[in-house]
């Protein structure tokens, strides 16, 4: 695992990230809440390794990073109201379930028909956003443990797994608060 600032991610190594993003890498990056891990979300070799590593159930999907507001149009649907709310809060500390529409990446979209879509506030998510490319993201944690706030916290699973990680120092966040708004009605799944 290749372990980088983020001031070099950000600045002299920015190409490099950049190539390693469209070359469908692993990585663990900071997000504005916890740190995350994710790739290509269209590279299904990568995505299988995260949920792999993670001992995540095949069957829960993880969500994705969207590189713009015109591919969440084109990868989800949902109401007008719940689309409005959803440029209200990304970007942000937020995850949204929408329903997925037939163009989504297939290893995100969850058995309802579904896709967690998140936009985080940050630095480093916003220079893999410029790729174009939609980017999984789940926390870098294994299933069912606690979140991860600094890089030396990786289990041995993750790291065996993780091409690059970006590191940020320690991050004081919380999980994403969820937002299931699949429905007519507004749910929220994690508070």
């Amino acid at each position: 695992m290749e372990i980088i600032r983020l001031s070099d991610a950000l600045g002299s190594k920015k190409d490099y990230i950049i190539e390693s993003v469209k070359a469908g890498k692993v990585f663990v990056y900071p997000t504005d809440t916890v740190y995350g891990i994710g790739c290509d979300a269209n590279n299904s070799g990568s995505v299988s390794r995260i949920k792999n590593a993670k001992g995540r159930d095949p069957g829960k999907p993880m969500s994705v990073i969207a590189p713009s507001f015109d591919w969440i149009e084109e990868n989800a649907t949902g109401t007008k109201e719940n689309l409005a709310f959803v440029k209200s809060l990304l970007p942000g500390p937020y995850t949204v379930i929408l329903k997925a529409t037939p163009s989504a990446p297939k290893e995100l979209v969850s058995l309802q028909k579904t896709i967690g879509i998140r936009i985080p506030l940050n630095k480093f998510t916003d220079l893999v956003r410029t790729t174009g490319i939609p980017f999984v993201t789940t926390s870098a944690n294994l299933s069912g443990e606690e979140p991860i706030k600094k890089i030396s916290e990786l289990p041995e699973d993750i790291k065996a797994l993780t091409d690059i990680a970006i590191d940020a120092g320690e991050i004081d966040g919380l999980p994403s608060r969820v937002f299931d708004l699949s429905g007519k009605e507004v749910n929220i799944v994690r508070y």
